[in-house]
This record gives structure tokens, sequence and C-alpha cells, in this order.
């Protein structure tokens, strides 16, 4: 008779059980993430145009050398650093300050939550549009009411200040998710902690320094990695508003792609664009991963 099993026995046959289970979700998830992946570095390498069929061929690295050469791609690197920094600032200022008042007592706190955290759930078409036409238009907008009744005039922000209106409409966008995610840092913070930094004198500032910015250290790291992911993909507000103006004021990389894509109907050069975009986003991740595992080993 055959002693009993121990748990690590269990424990691999159970894997070995549950494993072709899931190895077609897993062939799915590898194909739809790896073919496209293969595709565009093809045609990276390759002449193809949409108006001439005709263009064909092996390019090598003709169409990196053409995008890396034009003066759109750095301009649209720099609009794009200046974005999601940007962005990136404001979120999380306003995420850590409504985080700490609605961590508070107060009456109203469940409808204010909700009012904060209502902006996430509008679609970034639909937020453009809103911003655009209701708020910023500089003849009916109610920012133009607000500053002509204040003296100032009608401010036309996406002809004289484009980079700052989308800002300030993604910022508006991503401030409830931050929000979310400090918040419940903030719930998870030791009383007992802050009433002793109470009982040593330390009042807002020194409470914010030393104890509740070094709690939300962890997620505010990986809040950064999180939007920026998504903040680097950024195209419907920018669609909607400027169409990359003036000139190229407000031109991304992701917006660069686009033009070359679908206005220009170079997939070549585009393709070119969308491998250097994965190789920037993945440096990216590469340091924001370093700086989530060294604050988790605090």
């Amino acid at each position: 008779m055959s002693g009993p099993q121990t748990p690590m026995a269990h424990r691999g046959t159970k894997l070995m059980r549950t494993w072709p289970l899931l190895t077609p979700v897993v062939f799915l998830l590898l194909v739809w993430s790896i073919v496209p992946l293969l595709m565009t570095l093809w045609f990276s390498f390759q002449r193809y145009n949409l108006v001439d069929p005709t263009i064909t061929g092996f390019a090598g690295f003709n169409n990196y050398k053409f995008l890396l050469e034009d003066p759109a791609m750095l301009a649209a690197l720099f609009n794009e650093v200046v974005l999601v920094g940007s962005v990136l600032a404001i979120t999380i200022v306003f995420g850590v300050a409504f985080a700490i008042l609605f961590d508070q007592e107060f009456w109203g706190r469940s409808i204010a939550r909700l009012f904060v955290i209502a902006p996430f759930f509008v679609m970034p078409t639909v937020s453009a549009l809103i911003w655009k036409n209701l708020l910023m238009n500089p003849v009916s907008g109610v920012f133009a009411w607000v500053t002509t009744k204040l003296g100032f005039g009608a401010i036309d922000w996406f002809t004289n200040y484009p980079m700052a209106g989308i800002v300030i409409i993604v910022a508006w966008q991503w401030i409830p998710f931050a929000t979310l995610i400090l918040l419940t840092a903030m719930q998870s913070l030791d009383r007992e902690q802050m009433e002793a930094a109470r009982m040593d004198a330390a009042r807002g500032p020194q409470l914010l320094r030393f104890v509740i910015l070094p709690h939300l250290a962890r997620p505010i790291s990986i809040l950064l990695m999180i939007e920026t992911i998504f903040l680097l993909a950024i195209f419907a507000e920018i669609f909607i508003t400027t169409s990359g103006g003036p000139g190229d004021a407000t031109t991304t990389l992701t917006y660069l792609i686009y033009l070359r894509a679908l206005v220009n109907f170079d997939v070549g050069g585009a393709s070119a664009g969308g491998v250097l975009a994965i190789i920037l986003a993945n440096i990216m991740a590469f340091f924001l991963v370093r700086t989530i595992a060294r604050n988790v080993n605090i």
C-alpha cells in the first residue's frame, strides 16, 4: 500500500490536470499579441503605400531613417513628453489631495465621491466634445463667459494654448482614477500612527511629508506605470480638438503614426513609427517597474 501523497505531489498533479485547459487560452493570447507585432515589424521594412500599389519591395532601414530625420518626429516626441509628464503631475497632486479629503468624515461625502469619480466613465470622444464646444469654446463656452465677466476677455484655448487645453481635458479624465487608487491606499493607513504623529505635535505639512506620502509611495508608483501606459496612446482628445495643430503643436507620436498611416497612406513609415513607439514604451516601462520594485522593497 502506497503512503499518503505529499502536498507537493498533490499540487503537481493538480497543475498537470489544469494545464491542458489553460493551453488554448494562453495560445490565443500569444497569437493575439504576437501576430500584430510581427506584422508591424515586417511592414516597417517594406515599401508599402496604399495610394500607389506599385511601390513595393524591401526598404531596409529607410522607413526608420526617413522617420527619424523628419522634424515632425522630434516635435512629436517632445509633445508626448510634455503631455504625459503634465498629466501625471496633475493627476498625482489632485489624486493625493482628493484622497486625503475624502478620507475624512463630512456631510455629503458619498455624493462628493460620486461626482469626483464620474468623469472617469465618460468616453474620451464625448469628453473632448464637451470641453471643446461647451467649456472652452471662445464664443459660447463657459470659460469664455467667466473670463469675459472678469475682464480678461475670451481665450481661444485650442489656438493660443492648444497643449494646455488637451492636458486639462486628459487630466480631468484621469484624476478620478488616481483618486480611487490613492483613496483605497489611504484607508489602509494605520490610524494609530496618525494619532501618534499628532501627539508629537505634527501638523498638516508634517503629516503629509512624513506619514501620508511615504505610505502612498507604492500606490503612486503603480499609478504612474498604469497611467503612463494609457497616456502614451492618447488619440481621441487630440483628433477631436486640434487635429494635431496648430502646425504640429499637439502632434504626439501616436497621432503622427495616424497621419502616416491614414492620411499619407504610408503603411511602411507608420509601421516604423509603431515599432519606435513600442521600443520607447518598453524603455519607460522598464524604469517604472524598477521604481515600483524599489518601493516594494522599502
